[in-house]
């Protein structure tokens, strides 16, 4: 059989979760450096989709809003469970 007879599955996931991963990286630095809790302005964010819990340092806002809030929660339990 060809190799191009073969049927081959993507997963594009992984990707994505190295994507929000980053995302949220830079988003929590962007907090921090600007004096406030990260952990708990990310959760507000989450939580209200209000995005003044995020800082404008560092382009974070717009960069968090490039996730939805299903894709970010999907990606930090599934992290939390694996690890």
């Amino acid at each position: 059989m060809d190799e191009m007879d073969y049927t081959r599955k993507f997963n594009l996931g992984d990707q994505r979760d190295m994507e929000i991963k980053a995302i949220l990286t830079t988003v929590y630095q962007a907090l921090q450096e600007k004096g406030y809790n990260p952990i708990n302005q990310i959760v507000g964010y989450i939580l209200s989709e209000d995005p003044t819990y995020i800082t404008n340092h560092n382009k974070a806002r717009s960069l968090i809003r490039k996730a939805d809030r299903d894709e970010l929660l999907q990606t930090l339990v599934r992290y939390y469970l694996t690890h």
